[in-house]
């Protein structure tokens, strides 16, 4: 309903450069949903979040926790990729956070986990750093919130692997894995 409630949605800027928008996919039953910032150009092309290197490398943080990418679900932000994946901005994010927030709150997981600066900005309506917020959890509504470093971020800095393990083990813990 909300996707179709969304339709070829018109509100900002980033509709004109879109190839897809990327709604979101997996389990709407799901335990556990990641929240990106937005889709990059693979994702754009193929119309689902996470499916290019660092959407490989989040498949495997999940199947590393012992969870399957089907069982959780994956999302962004923005459901439109900014052009030359530049940071969103406030505008659209403004025009985009509704249909996020009625994703989450249909799905009603018991963990949301924020990847990146801009997921947990935007969530926890702070201006914090990710290095601050992430190792711990914030309430979103009646849901519980982690943040932590986005794959991208991981791929250019390999050594932020551990701690974003730490995180999933908190996530498995509350989850009951």
């Amino acid at each position: 309903e909300i996707k179709s409630d969304m339709g070829d949605c018109r509100l900002c800027e980033l509709s004109n450069l879109r190839s897809n928008i990327v709604f979101g996919e997996g389990s709407r039953n799901a335990d556990l949903v990641f929240v990106g910032e937005a889709p990059g150009a693979d994702e754009d092309k193929q119309g689902q979040p996470f499916v290019g290197r660092a959407g490989q490398l989040l498949t495997k943080i999940i199947e590393a926790m012992g969870l399957k990418r089907q069982g959780v679900y994956i999302c962004n932000i923005l459901k439109c990729r900014p052009p030359g994946n530049r940071n969103p901005k406030p505008e659209e994010i403004e025009k985009c956070e509704p249909f996020l927030i009625r994703q989450l709150f249909t799905i009603n997981p018991k963990v949301i986990c924020a990847l990146g600066t801009f997921s947990a900005k935007t969530l926890l309506k702070t201006e914090l750093p990710i290095s601050t917020l992430r190792g711990r959890f914030y309430r979103y509504h009646n849901m519980q919130l982690m943040p932590t470093y986005h794959p991208a971020y991981l791929l250019r800095n390999p050594e932020a692997k551990k701690l974003v393990w730490q995180d999933m083990q908190m996530i498995m813990k509350e989850i009951g894995l």
